[in-house]
């Protein structure tokens, strides 16, 4: 919506209310919610039958507020109080254990939501955001580094080996570099 790629009536949870607003922000004409992107409703939580639940993760990497939590290969739960009902876990769920279930009736859309509820979801959705770059971030530094000592290494070696032979697996090494410079440079 912000960069004007989305109109302003895909967002179910905002309903009604969330339409009116964002039209008064962006100032544009207020539209009927787009029902091809859900319908107006209670807030749901995420209820993960735990005796289902392989402990595959997917969940767990598909929240944007970090409300799921478990291990790998361990049964996995939902924080249901953090929970903003945004189902993305429900589809990445490889043996449809994930349920939603209504907590706000009768209040539907931006009803559905104190404020202090709201802010904490944006909150934690920015933290989730800065916490998902740190750790590309510190793995593409851990890869850099492995690489660089992979060269010192081949360096150090270069005496035992055939030159055509070290000469190819610099070029791939440095080609590695270059693409990990790149991707840091523009993000993800």
């Amino acid at each position: 919506m912000a960069s004007g790629e989305a109109p302003i009536n895909r967002c179910p949870p905002g309903g009604a209310e969330g339409i009116i607003r964002l039209a008064a922000i962006t100032r544009q004409p207020t539209l009927p919610l787009d029902s091809s992107h859900g319908h107006e409703g209670p807030r749901a939580v995420a209820i993960i039958d735990e005796a289902w639940c392989i402990g595959c993760t997917l969940c767990i990497k598909a929240c944007p507020v970090d409300c799921i939590v478990g291990a790998s290969k361990l049964m996995h739960t939902v924080i249901e109080p953090l929970c903003t009902g945004c189902e993305l876990c429900v589809p990445v769920c490889p043996v449809d254990c994930i349920a939603m279930q209504p907590v706000t009736a009768p209040l539907t859309g931006w009803a559905a939501w104190s404020a202090a509820q709201a802010e904490e979801a944006r909150e934690r959705y920015g933290f989730h955001q800065f916490r998902v770059q740190r750790e590309q971030h510190e793995n593409d530094e851990r890869l850099a580094e492995k690489a660089q000592a992979k060269l010192a290494d081949l360096a150090q070696h270069s005496r035992h080996t055939d030159p055509t032979v070290l000469e190819a697996k610099r070029a791939v090494v440095e080609a590695a570099l270059a693409r990990a410079r790149a991707k840091r440079e523009t993000g993800p």
